[in-house]
């Protein structure tokens, strides 16, 4: 009978420790949490590499580039840099792809507040050019200016993706001139305008040539982007 009633309350202790204990609730709880602490070191490796490679492309370009030379600069192994990317090209593209997203959330806060399409046309594009003016190394980057302005080592797809929101930075613009009266195609031709015009400032700019006429990139490109919004507004009084 003692041996029974110990049995009993032993039982009893097991049963009051696994309600105070709830081992099937807190167990995923701490898988979430461990997933999540490596997920964190995960993304802080990949962004060292990245930085990393940013200087080596910087110093070599695409093409002189190595993941050895890569992961020297890191502090890794060859290997360890193959854990987060197949190639020096998917580094590369990664690197564009972040250059771009920073430049489409530079475009929309250049925006802020205007209401009018006048002013989403002027800071839209003048925020295009700010960016590029402010990061040179990004205007390297988004150029293919590293692999001798060619999209050299890069997919037909992933080129693709990288255009599409180099091209989405402009969209602001376009579709401002649109609201100002022009038509789809005349808004296309007069971004695409503009972008041959804001990368040549750049180029000058950035290789301080401007000088040489003893001019203000950033004021030669506010001077054309008025004009711009001139040319339109013009056509659409005409018509």
């Amino acid at each position: 009978m003692k041996q029974l009633a110990n049995l009993k309350n032993s039982s009893k202790e097991k049963t009051s420790l696994a309600k105070k204990t709830p081992i099937a609730e807190t167990k995923p709880s701490a898988l979430k949490a461990r997933k999540e602490r490596l997920a964190l070191v995960s993304d802080a490796k990949k962004a060292h590499i990245l930085a990393a490679a940013k200087e080596v492309f910087e110093e070599y370009g695409l093409e002189g580039a190595n993941i050895r030379e890569i992961a020297q600069r890191a502090g890794y192994t060859p290997g360890a840099i193959y854990s987060y990317f197949t190639a020096k090209e998917e580094i590369y593209g990664a690197l564009l792809a972040d250059s771009l997203e920073r430049l489409n959330q530079a475009v929309s806060q250049h925006i802020g507040s205007a209401k009018t399409a006048a002013q989403k046309a002027e800071r839209s594009a003048m925020g295009f050019y700010e960016f590029y003016a402010s990061n040179p190394r990004d205007l390297d980057l988004g150029f293919y200016l590293f692999g001798g302005a060619r999209p050299y080592g890069l997919t037909p797809e992933l080129n693709q993706q990288l255009n599409a929101r180099l091209r989405d930075s402009l969209l602001h613009f376009e579709y401002a001139l649109q609201e100002l009266g022009a038509t789809p195609k005349v808004a296309k031709e007069e971004v695409t305008a503009f972008f041959a015009h804001c990368v040549g400032l750049l180029i000058l700019e950035n290789t301080q040539r401007i000088r040489m006429f003893q001019e203000d990139s950033a004021k030669l490109c506010a001077t054309y982007i008025t004009q711009v919004i001139e040319r339109v507004k013009v056509k659409k009084g005409k018509n």
